[in-house]
């Protein structure tokens, strides 16, 4: 397969001496790891909250950064703030991102989120239209998007499942944001999550989700009949409701609610 055209991501280049001792200051996960391929990571604020994830992609002498386009100029100015007198260049890259399922290309990396993702290849080559429903696989395998269940300055990282998606180390020492990050992580159990969620009916993204009447969080992509939601993990076991649709919270085994949802007309559990 040639693979689709990431048109909504921009890359840039880091180079200097200094350029993996800067970002493993920063970053969430450990930049070490990029001998072994592709490193996913976030850039978090010194409260813990998440301002961007990305991919570094090994790159000779240099690493690739490949971000959402959305949140590129302020994670570049945000890069820029903490260089002070390290011996580090960023400038935009003269490549793209395709990325596909299936047979890897030669030189392609597996994305290090889910294998469900399949691969990235960062070359100057045109890729082909948009035609893998990302979405439905994004709603079954609980990945998060950036812009849509990622908000910058309001999601904390552990809650969306970064550390199950490859996004954190909690073993490579310090970086921005990590005090809180590691606080949550020794909780007994985090208040909130992203829950996939099964749906009666139509919803659309952006809706309340409640739960006996009470707020219990919000609905974001959906496909067919099921979407992501963050939601209040106490109350994933009461009558949740968005919009007046009935949904069910689809727990992983061992997390299943105390009391049982309705279910008349939902569809029915998946795994």
């Amino acid at each position: 397969m040639t693979g689709e055209a990431a048109a909504d991501r921009r890359l840039f280049r880091i180079t200097g001496a200094d350029r993996e001792r800067f970002l493993q200051g920063l970053v969430t996960s450990d930049v070490r790891r990029l001998k072994d391929g592709i490193v996913y990571a976030a850039l978090l604020t010194p409260q813990g909250k998440y301002l961007a994830d990305f991919f570094l992609v090994p790159d000779g002498e240099g690493i690739l950064l490949d971000v959402r386009d959305t949140l590129a100029e302020g994670l570049v100015r945000r890069l820029a703030l903490y260089r002070l007198r390290a011996d580090v260049t960023i400038a935009p890259a003269p490549v793209g991102v395709l990325r596909g399922l299936g047979a890897a290309p030669p030189g392609a990396f597996a994305d290090p989120r889910d294998p469900a993702l399949g691969w990235r290849l960062y070359t100057a080559a045109p890729g082909g239209p948009p035609v893998i429903a990302w979405d439905a696989i994004r709603v079954e395998r609980l990945i998060p998007e950036t812009g849509v269940e990622l908000v910058p300055e309001e999601t904390y990282i552990l809650e969306a499942g970064f550390e199950r998606l490859n996004g954190v180390d909690f073993r490579k020492g310090c970086y921005v944001g990590q005090e809180v990050t590691a606080r949550m992580k020794h909780r007994a159990e985090l208040r909130r999550g992203l829950v996939r969620v099964a749906l009666a009916g139509p919803v659309d993204p952006g809706t309340a989700i409640l739960s006996d009447g009470r707020p219990a969080g919000t609905l974001f992509t959906r496909a067919g009949d099921r979407a992501l939601a963050v939601l209040r993990l106490d109350r994933t076991g009461g009558a949740l409701t968005a919009g007046g649709v009935a949904l069910r919270a689809e727990l992983p085994p061992g997390e299943a609610p105390q009391a049982a949802a309705p279910t008349a007309g939902l569809p029915p559990g998946s795994g």
